[in-house]
């Protein structure tokens, strides 16, 4: 991974007490997003716990990713708050893998531009 480009991560939690342990298992899942993206600037991920009568206890992670293009957000709901960051980081990872893809296919497969109105004729010997 390049260390020049400092990454951030951001984690938050609304009505959940962030543990270091959770916050170490946050960093440890999304090191795997650093690695596969070098040009992340921010992962935001923010977990919320919603406790319920009718369901129980919820836990939402959303996730935030700035980087050079258009951003990219994700949002996972579990039973278990590690369960859900597992399954944001592997959504995250699978969305940016997918742009990387995009990104190869438009390279290296242009597709033609409609024009308004057809070309000139050619003229050919003066």
């Amino acid at each position: 991974m390049n260390r020049q480009n400092r990454q951030e991560l951001i984690v938050s939690g609304i009505h959940l007490e962030l543990t270091p342990s959770l916050k170490y298992f946050v960093n440890e899942k999304s090191d795997r997003l650093f690695r596969h993206e070098e040009r992340i600037l921010r992962l935001r991920v923010e977990l919320e716990c919603d406790r319920k009568e009718k369901f129980g206890t919820r836990f939402k992670a959303k996730g935030h990713v700035t980087i050079h293009g258009p951003a990219l957000d994700a949002s996972v709901e579990s039973d278990e708050c590690h369960k859900a960051v597992s399954l944001l980081m592997d959504k995250l990872d699978r969305m940016l893998s997918r742009r990387a893809q995009m990104f190869k296919v438009k390279r290296h497969y242009l597709h033609g531009t409609e024009l308004g109105s057809p070309l000139p004729k050619a003229i050919y010997g003066f």
